[in-house]
Formats: C-alpha cells, sequence, structure tokens
C-alpha cells in the first residue's frame, strides 16, 4: 500500500498542468466537497486551519468574477471556480473547537494562553498575513489531490481581492491567497519547465 500510494503522489505531482480551456461538463458537487474535505487535512501551525473556500459555479457570479480576475478565460471556461480564503478572526474566535481534544486540562489551558499571547503582539493585518500563508499549503494539498482524482486545476493569483471580497459578501479583513479554476480539462497544458533541483538544495 504505501509503494501505491507513493507511486500515486509522484504521478500526480509530476502529471499536474494549469489547465486554461475546460469542457463544459460539470463537476460532481460531492466530488468538489470530498476534494474539499481533503484540502483540508493539510497541516497548519497550532491546527488554527484559517482556510475557507467558496465554490463558483453560478454562470452570472463567474462572469462577473471574470472581470475581477483580469478576464482570465479559465474563469468562464471552467465549470467551477474555488475561491480560497483564509479568516483567522475567525479561527482565533474558535479556538476551543480548534485545539486537539486530547489537549486537556493545564496542557489545553497553556496552549490557548500560548496561542492568544503570539497573536495578541501582531496587528490585525499581520495576523491575517499570517493565515495567508496556512492557506497555501492547503491550495498545494488541493491541487495534487484534483490531479489525483483526474480533476484539472489552474490557480490564480491576477484578481483584485477587495472587489471579489465584495461580490461574495465576503468581510472585509479576511485574506484571498488564490483562486482556483476547476473542471476537466479540454487542452494538455503546457509541458512544465522547473529548475534542476541541485540548483535549489544546500546541504549543511
Amino acid at each position: 500500500m504505501p509503494d501505491v500510494l507513493t507511486d500515486l503522489i509522484a504521478a500526480a505531482a509530476i502529471h499536474r498542468r494549469s489547465i486554461r480551456k475546460y469542457e463544459s461538463r460539470p463537476v460532481d458537487d460531492a466530488l468538489i466537497r470530498r476534494l474539499l474535505e481533503l484540502a483540508g487535512r493539510a497541516p497548519s501551525a497550532w491546527n488554527l486551519q484559517p482556510w475557507h473556500f467558496v465554490v463558483v459555479r453560478d454562470p452570472e457570479v463567474k462572469a462577473r468574477l471574470h472581470g475581477k480576475a483580469c478576464r482570465q478565460p479559465q474563469v468562464e471556461s471552467a465549470p467551477a471556480i474555488i475561491v480560497l480564503y483564509s479568516d483567522m478572526a475567525d479561527s482565533l474566535a474558535r479556538l476551543d473547537d480548534l485545539i486537539h481534544p486530547e489537549v486537556v486540562g493545564d496542557a489545553r489551558v497553556k496552549t490557548r494562553t500560548g496561542i492568544e499571547a503570539y497573536f495578541a503582539k501582531l496587528t490585525p493585518a499581520e495576523r491575517e498575513a499570517w493565515g495567508r500563508s496556512q492557506a497555501y499549503i492547503a491550495l498545494g494539498y488541493l491541487l495534487l489531490l484534483a490531479e489525483a482524482h483526474g480533476v484539472a486545476t489552474s490557480p490564480m493569483l491576477g484578481f483584485n481581492p477587495s472587489e471579489v471580497k465584495a461580490l461574495l459578501s465576503l468581510p472585509d479583513h479576511v485574506e484571498v491567497p488564490a483562486l482556483i479554476a476547476l473542471g476537466y480539462g479540454d487542452e494538455p497544458g503546457a509541458e512544465p519547465h522547473r529548475e534542476k533541483i541541485d540548483s535549489l538544495i544546500r546541504w549543511s
């Protein structure tokens, strides 16, 4: 089983492409839900899990989102757009739900106190930037999981965050790290060009 799992993960990483043209057929709601559920298994510091997802499928909403995302063609082409956002205010308000239930007694009090003390030193903007960094972990999980399930993706950074938040009635304080086009690809995608690993590693 470990060899099969390793091969599946490696294949997803090697064969994944950013796809900008999609078939019109929808991705089943249950599959999208499953992908997001699994993406939520991503690790996060203190288990704060600040990520949230908005699944945009309505053609009219996608058309409006298209104009706020540099008119990237995949926003209209893909049957679903996942709007990934992080909300640290929400996570910090729900610490009792997020701290592991096996952490009890004095250890639980110490954990909660430590988290609150750390974030009390940060400005609201710094707290949300921290949450954004954690949400990128979930993004990486989602891209690999989608590929492993035969679903193509394209993560996008070109958009107006304020306008996206206003369109989807998201709180002003949240961060939007990425939009992700999701669907069945109608093109092979460009062959990846990556640096040699030896140029990226330093052993010490």
